[in-house]
């Protein structure tokens, strides 16, 4: 690699590299009731509930990108921002629900 990085030395400067570490239960937790406080439910107890639903949604992703990257030897990634997706679809489908109903 130090070869390599001598010969080609944009390789070095031009890189940046991105570090993901998973998100504590309880940051996850947090999030979920920030976004989801705006939304209008039936109680707090079920925002609660809603917001752990979330977090163990996206810790199960870990799981099973485990479990693919050794069937198919590919990696998957599970960023912060595919969790605000997942709130931001859940608020989506909610009111879509809510007017349907």
């Amino acid at each position: 690699m130090r070869v390599r990085a001598r010969k080609f030395p944009g390789i070095i400067n031009s890189t940046s590299i991105d570090w993901f570490h998973p998100w504590p239960r309880d940051a996850l937790i947090d999030v979920a009731n920030k976004f989801l406080f705006d939304t209008e439910l039936d109680s707090d107890e079920l925002r609660d509930k809603i917001a752990v639903n979330m977090a163990e949604t996206h810790l199960s992703i870990d799981i099973a990108n485990d479990k693919f990257r050794k069937f198919e030897r590919r990696n998957n990634y599970t960023t912060p921002k595919s969790f605000l997706e997942l709130i931001s679809f859940y608020k989506a489908l909610l009111d879509e629900k809510k007017g349907f109903v």
